[in-house]
């Protein structure tokens, strides 16, 4: 793809002013409408490689676009908010999925309402430690939806991009912390250091003073995300098959993330034996040929 000429750099500083969190709210309502209108950053590279681009380029179409976008999970985030809070009124059925918004945005609209993004690595610029707590978070977003779509593949899913896209946001509300309240994401990475058997959504809980999926649901919902992408994250689906195949993808990542010799694996690669209808060797082994 050719550059174009002169074209707008990543905004170094949101476009309206956003103080940072230091103290917890006091309720997932007060959350809400906290992040319902946030500007989501996204990474430094994403707002680089969008801001190059030449909107006269006949090769850029929404395939190219959506693969520029879904190696980011807070800029994926941000095109399916855009595209349900501009959109959403005027269709009956959801915007499920990024290539889906980016065709019914269309190259020159996208490509002027995203001209101007911040960057999360500028926004936390002094704060080293947060830094790489937000990139180690998007790693294993990276890798869990690679592991899910590869399941999702596997079992011919017909969802297997809504799929993909879930696992790649199930953590988005850990990843926006790091962006906006970073020394309250750092407290909780703190406790899980000092006790390796305290669970992410209790750490969070105990520092936030909110449930986590309440929390993640609520701000869904504010945002008006498509139905199926809600249910990805709600227990009272945990059931579905596709669910169970975003979960274990996340698993696996997270227990993964370090080496392959994490002792939760064994169950992790039954369970997905169960879901895929294949022995535990060749679950362990699949996983392991998606993330090579």
């Amino acid at each position: 793809m050719q550059q174009a000429q002169a074209r707008a750099k990543p905004a170094e500083t949101p476009g309206k002013t956003q103080t940072m969190i230091h103290k917890p709210f006091s309720d997932t309502a007060t959350w809400t409408r906290h992040f319902r209108d946030f500007d989501i950053p996204v990474l430094t590279g994403t707002a680089e490689v969008i801001a190059s681009l030449d909107p006269d380029d006949e090769r850029i179409d929404a395939n190219s676009l959506a693969e520029i976008v879904l190696k980011d999970p807070l800029m994926t985030l941000r095109v399916l908010v855009h595209a349900s809070r501009k959109y959403a009124s005027r269709l009956q059925t959801d915007v499920e999925t990024v290539r889906a918004a980016l065709i019914l945005m269309g190259i020159r609209p996208f490509m002027r309402d995203f001209s101007q993004l911040v960057s999360v690595e500028q926004r936390i610029a002094d704060q080293p430690l947060a830094l790489a707590g937000l990139h180690a978070a998007v790693e294993r977003a990276w890798r869990a939806s690679r592991f899910a779509l590869g399941f999702a593949v596997h079992r011919m899913d017909d969802d297997a991009d809504v799929i993909h896209q879930a696992a790649l946001l199930h953590d988005f509300m850990g990843l926006l912390l790091w962006c906006e309240a970073p020394q309250l994401a750092l407290e909780v990475q703190h406790r899980q250091q000092q006790d390796p058997t305290l669970r992410t959504t209790q750490a969070r809980h105990e520092v936030l003073h909110v449930e986590t999926a309440p929390l993640e649901l609520s701000l869904m919902t504010a945002w008006g995300l498509p139905a199926l992408l809600r249910q990805m994250a709600d227990p009272k689906f945990e059931q579905r098959p596709s669910v169970q195949n975003v979960r274990l993808a996340v698993r696996i990542a997270r227990h993964t993330q370090h080496d392959w010799d994490n002792p939760a694996l064994p169950d992790d690669f039954t369970d997905l034996g169960h879901l895929l209808g294949i022995s535990r060797p060749a679950a362990r082994e699949l996983a392991r040929e998606l993330d090579s």
